[in-house]
C-alpha cells in the first residue's frame, strides 16, 4: 500500500506542476465565465450603429404604422418610387428600402428589402414580425372585429410544477442540470481516462518501466497511476468550481452596478416591450410577468445539490477508475498510440452511447431504457447523472453505485491481468486472441 501512495504521489506532484495543468486550471474557468457574461457584453455592445430604412409604402395610410422604429432602426417615409429610391439609394445615409406594395393584405410576400450588403437578420425578423401583427390587425378590422376584446381574451399560461410537498421545480432547470452533469462526466472520463493510457505508453516506450517495476508489482504501479491522475482531475474540477464561481460573481456585480444594464435589458427583450405596448394600444392590459431571474433562482433552491455534487463525485470516480483501467490496459498491451485505435472501440462504445442516450433521457428520464443505462456500470455515470436531478429512489441509486463499485473491482481485475503480462512486452503486435490468454493465464 506504500509503494501505490508513493507512485500515486508521483503522477499526482508531477502532472499538477506541469506548465499545461497550471494553464488549462486558469485558463478553463476563464472561458466558462466568459460564455456566462458574453451574451449581456454582446448585448450591450452590439447593435449600437443606428440604421435608417427608406420605406416605399403604396398605402400610407393603412400602413403608416405598420413598422415603428425602435431606438437602432428608424423608419423614413419617402413618396419616391421604387424605382428613383434605388436609383438614389446613398449607402451612407440609409441601410436599406423597405417596399409595401398595394395588395400586401392578400400577398403577405410581396414585402420586399433591399440592400446593399447581406440583410441584418434582426432586421429582418423585426420588421416580419410587426408587419405581421399589422396585417392581422387591418384583416380583422377589415372582418369588423372589435380588436379590443380579441386583445383582451389572449392568455398567457406560465404552469407551475410542484412537488407534493409544495415545493416548486422546474424540469427544463433539471434538464438543464442533468445533462450538463452527465456531459461533464463523459468528457472527465474520456480526457483523463486517455492521460492514464498515454502514460502508460510513454513509460513503456522509454523503458522507464523496467526501472519502476523491478521495486514495485505491475499491479500496484497501475494502481498508483490510476489513483494519482484521478486525483489530478478532482483537483482541477474542484479549481474551476471555485474559480467560475468566484469569476462570475465578480462580472455579475460589475455588471449589475452599470447603468447600462437596463438598456441592454431593454434592447434584449424590445419585442416582448413591443407586444405589450400593441396590446396597451388596443385597450388590452398585459400581464405581469414574474422576474425571471428571481424565478430561475427560486426553481434552483428546489434543486438538492449537496446531492448532486456527492453523487458526481462519485460517479465521477467510479466511471474514472474503471474506464482508465481499460485504458490502462490498452496501454500497456501497444507499443505506441496508433495501435491503441484496435481496442479503443470496444471500450469507448459504451461511454458514447451512454452520452447519445442521455439526449432522450432527458425527455423521460423514468423510462424503461433510462433505469437500465443508469444501472449497467458502463453507462451509469453519464446516464444516472442526468436522472438525479429529476429525482431517483434512493434503491436504484445505491443499486447503481454498488454495481458500479463491483463495476470497476472486475474491470481492475481483467486490466491487472492484462497489464502484468502487457507492460513489459516489446515489439509485437497484439491480437483480441492473444488477449483474452492472458486474461486466463495463471502464474
Amino acid at each position: 500500500m506504500n509503494k501505490i501512495s508513493l507512485i500515486l504521489q508521483r503522477e499526482y506532484l508531477t502532472r499538477v506542476k506541469k506548465k499545461s495543468f497550471i494553464v488549462m486550471t486558469i485558463l478553463g474557468p476563464v472561458l466558462m465565465a466568459a460564455i456566462a457574461v458574453a451574451p449581456i457584453l454582446i448585448a450591450k455592445y452590439s447593435g449600437d450603429e443606428v440604421k435608417s430604412i427608406l420605406v416605399i409604402d403604396q398605402h400610407p395610410e393603412i400602413f403608416t404604422t405598420a413598422v415603428p422604429g425602435t431606438e437602432n432602426i428608424v423608419f423614413v417615409n419617402s413618396k419616391m418610387t421604387l424605382d428613383s429610391a434605388k436609383k438614389n439609394f446613398d449607402p451612407e445615409k440609409y441601410y436599406g428600402i423597405l417596399y409595401l406594395p398595394g395588395d400586401l393584405l392578400k400577398n403577405p410576400g410581396g414585402a420586399m428589402l433591399f440592400t446593399q450588403k447581406q440583410a441584418n437578420l434582426s432586421v429582418t425578423s423585426y420588421i416580419e414580425n410587426t408587419l405581421e401583427k399589422q396585417i392581422e390587425q387591418d384583416k380583422l378590422r377589415a372582418e369588423g372585429i372589435d380588436q379590443k376584446t380579441l386583445a383582451s381574451i389572449e392568455t398567457s399560461v406560465d404552469l407551475k410544477t410542484l412537488s407534493l410537498k409544495g415545493e416548486e421545480n422546474s424540469a427544463e432547470l433539471a434538464t438543464v442540470v442533468g445533462f450538463v452533469c452527465g456531459l461533464l462526466i463523459y468528457m472527465f472520463i474520456f480526457l483523463y481516462g486517455v492521460q492514464v493510457m498515454r502514460g502508460v505508453i510513454e513509460e513503456k516506450t522509454n523503458r522507464i518501466v523496467e526501472v519502476i517495476i523491478s521495486s514495485v508489482k505491475p499491479f500496484e504501479l497501475m494502481m498508483g497511476k490510476i489513483i494519482g491522475i484521478a486525483l489530478v482531475g478532482l483537483t482541477q474540477f474542484l479549481l474551476w468550481i471555485v474559480l467560475t464561481l468566484t469569476l462570475t460573481t465578480v462580472a455579475g456585480k460589475v455588471l449589475s452596478g452599470s447603468k447600462m444594464d437596463a438598456k441592454v435589458v431593454a434592447q434584449s427583450m424590445s419585442q416582448s416591450s413591443l407586444d405589450a405596448n400593441a396590446l396597451k394600444e388596443l385597450g388590452a392590459q398585459p400581464q405581469v410577468q414574474e422576474d425571471a431571474i428571481s424565478k430561475v433562482f427560486r426553481q434552483l433552491s428546489s434543486i438538492n445539490f449537496t446531492l448532486i455534487i456527492g453523487c458526481f463525485i462519485l460517479y465521477f470516480l467510479g466511471g474514472y477508475l474503471l474506464y482508465s483501467a481499460l485504458f490502462a490496459a490498452i496501454g500497456a498491451a501497444v507499443d505506441n498510440e496508433t495501435e491503441t485505435q484496435q481496442f479503443m472501440l470496444p471500450v469507448t462504445i459504451p461511454l458514447i452511447l451512454a452520452f447519445i442516450v442521455a439526449q432522450t433521457i432527458v425527455q423521460n428520464p423514468d423510462s424503461q431504457l433510462g433505469f437500465w443505462f443508469s444501472i449497467i456500470p458502463l453507462t451509469s455515470p453519464v446516464v444516472m447523472m442526468v436522472r438525479i436531478a429529476f429525482g431517483v429512489p434512493a434503491w436504484e441509486l445505491a443499486l447503481s453505485i454498488g454495481l458500479l463499485v463491483a463495476g470497476f473491482i472486475g474491470a481492475t481485475w481483467l486490466a491487472g491481468k492484462i497489464y502484468r503480462t502487457g507492460i513489459l512486452l516489446y515489439g509485437k503486435k497484439v491480437t483480441y486472441k492473444e488477449l483474452t490468454r492472458w486474461l486466463f493465464y495463471k502464474g
